[in-house]
């Protein structure tokens, strides 16, 4: 049924007029035909929309008695919901409400959805209450219609902040081409905007793959068909923007692009190498405006968040973070630096790269090919009088021991190690050549990490668990539902148990008789139906006390140490999981995930 045959069942139009309007939606073919009944003043909005609404399916509201709530406002991109004449209503459980005049415009709400990362439930509204109400609640005030469409103009570009060269070769010219700079644009705007912390661009025989790292797992990306072909100046139009050498295709080159994208700025380090089926690329964005550096936001449970205030809050050794690539090292030293700066302490850091710029601290970028390595840097800074010292890596034997020497001369040291746990950290030192009663006496903590997915807050739902589906080192596992014997543990895990059983919280031994109940994501537009959105870490945090300074001069192994160090209160990461659970941040299989092969 035709928009007329609905008005004329409706009796909104009359047999006299219904010529009339088919002439007039006939002689402006490109437009809708309800916006022409309006115009040529056959019908009011009043009577057209829900007319409209019906036939369209939608529901119609009378926005004159409308109630905006605050959240939908809230991460709402203003350009386009001016441009596109829409208005947030209410945001309940992942759905934004959202009025619209005009029930043609689909990719409005595609558009409003892909940046916001909510489902849009569009309903049909009065185009003038629409523009009514983001006046009132958007204040837009002086802006024109032009600043709009400039904003619709350049929504697929990329702001540079550093000057690029390009030579007048070939292959220079093909990168620089409107199609391939808006293409490279595009991934590096979509990448951005879904939270990407890498990009991976691999060419294979079959062609090219895009994957995106998106809370901490790779996800590949859609491309559309004949992408191939742009491969070559795909690489050297990021190689322009990196101020490499398009050139050269034989050795790995490493460059930095800063840009800004929407308004923020964003910095991103790439890293090119030589593959059998062309260059590999991957880029790390470096987000700014998203950067927190607080121990608010690290995601420590209060007993661990007061045991590591204490440890930086001391005025000399060494704090050691460790823990794999990507598992939040520097975000944690870097909030320890913010907690530990004022105007009375003098704090310099020497990294490769310098991955944040912070203000009132003194970074160091090292340069192994000219001599500034981090142990040259090291000692030089101590002529700087600094009360903090951050140490990217102790990659080696004399970076070790120049962090220790700073430590034994009064100053506080933060540095990272690569290792799986906390206790292993202490025999890495040992490992590098350095002397057991050095490290004894100098090492004051250490904090092992991992960064686990979070439950998405908009499909967060409880259930009860069944025991059979819980690992056996899950506390308060006999409190789910169902569940067989358990396995008979080894004398290990039978002496490991008992401690934790022996030290644990009055809390916890609480809650044994209550019935067990977790959460989990069901999947949402905003989490792209993972069910997780962001991560926080988890934490193993052991302090070291004169018990296991004797055993680490008696170059006990790591074993007896996480032992000692668990009589004296220390929480495994995979306890710390188990409580993030247990609280409702993440699940079962995410802290899994990340501690397999872990003990427990």
């Amino acid at each position: 049924m035709s928009l007329l045959d609905a008005l004329a069942r409706r009796g909104l139009i009359g047999p006299a007029d219904r010529p009339r309007a088919a002439d007039a939606i006939a002689a402006a073919a490109d437009k809708p035909a309800h916006a022409t009944l309006l115009e040529k003043g056959f019908l009011k909005e009043e009577a057209l929309l829900p007319v409209l609404a019906d036939e369209f399916g939608m529901d119609y509201v009378d926005l004159t008695k409308a109630e905006v709530e605050p959240d939908a406002l809230a991460n709402v991109p203003q350009k386009l919901v001016h441009r596109r004449n829409l208005m947030p209503l209410s945001r309940q459980n992942g759905t934004l409400i959202v009025a619209t005049g005009d029930p043609f415009d689909a990719y409005a709400i595609d558009e409003l959805a892909t940046l916001t990362g909510l489902h849009v439930h569009p309903v049909l509204g009065s185009p003038r209450e629409i523009s009514r109400l983001l006046k009132q609640h958007f204040g837009v005030g002086g802006e024109t219609v032009s600043a709009l469409v400039e904003e619709n103009r350049a929504k697929d570009e990329i702001e540079l902040l550093e000057d690029i060269e390009a030579d007048d070769s070939e292959m220079a010219k093909q990168a620089q081409q409107a199609s391939v700079v808006k293409l490279v644009n595009q991934i590096l705007i979509e990448a951005a905007n879904e939270r990407a912390s890498d990009i991976h661009i691999e060419f294979e025989e079959s062609g090219i793959t895009v994957r995106y790292r998106i809370d901490g797992l790779l996800q590949q990306q859609k491309l559309p068909p004949g992408i191939e072909q742009f491969q070559a100046a795909i690489v050297s139009r990021l190689k322009i923007m990196a101020r490499l050498n398009i050139a050269e295709k034989r050795l790995p080159q490493d460059g930095r692009i800063k840009m800004k994208v929407q308004g923020r700025e964003i910095d991103v380090r790439v890293s090119i190498i030589p593959m059998v089926h062309g260059e590999g690329i991957v880029m790390r964005l470096l987000d700014k405006g998203r950067m927190v550096f607080n121990l608010k936001s690290i995601g420590f449970l209060p007993e661990v968040d007061a045991k590591f205030r204490q440890l930086i809050d001391r005025p000399h050794g060494i704090v050691i973070v460790t823990g794999p690539t990507g598992s939040g090292k520097s975000t944690t030293l870097y909030s320890a630096l913010n907690e530990v700066k004022d105007e009375t302490t003098k704090i310099i850091t020497v990294e490769d790269p310098v991955e944040y710029q912070q203000n009132g601290i003194c970074q160091i970028q090292t340069h192994a090919k000219i001599g500034l390595t981090f142990a040259a840097a090291l000692r030089s800074i101590l002529r700087h009088d600094p009360d903090v010292i951050l140490i990217g890596e102790m990659r080696d034997m004399e970076t070790a021991e120049a962090a220790i020497q700073a430590s034994l001369t009064g100053h506080l040291v933060f540095s990272t190690l690569h290792t799986n746990d906390a206790p292993s950290a202490f025999t890495r030192l040992i490992d590098m050549g350095v002397e057991p009663f050095l490290v004894a006496s100098t090492v004051e903590g250490i904090m092992a990490q991992r960064l686990v997915r979070t439950i998405c807050p908009d499909c967060k739902q409880p259930f009860a668990p069944n025991a059979d589906d819980l690992p056996i080192d899950f506390p308060h596992r006999n409190r789910a539902v169902g569940g067989k014997d358990l396995p008979d543990l080894t004398p290990a895990d039978a002496k490991l148990q008992q401690v934790l059983h022996d030290h644990a919280s009055p809390a916890a031994a609480a809650m044994v008789n209550e019935a067990l109940k977790l959460y989990k994501g069901v999947g949402c537009r905003a989490c792209r139906q993972s069910g997780y959105r962001g991560r926080t870490g988890i934490h193993e945090l052991l302090v070291n006390t004169d018990v296991i300074k004797d055993l680490i001069v008696q170059r006990t192994n790591a074993g007896v140490l996480r032992l000692e160090a668990l009589r004296n209160g220390m929480r495994t990461l995979r306890q710390d999981g188990w409580q993030k659970v247990l609280n409702g941040t993440t699940t079962v299989e995410e802290v899994g995930r990340v501690t397999a092969g872990d003990i427990s």
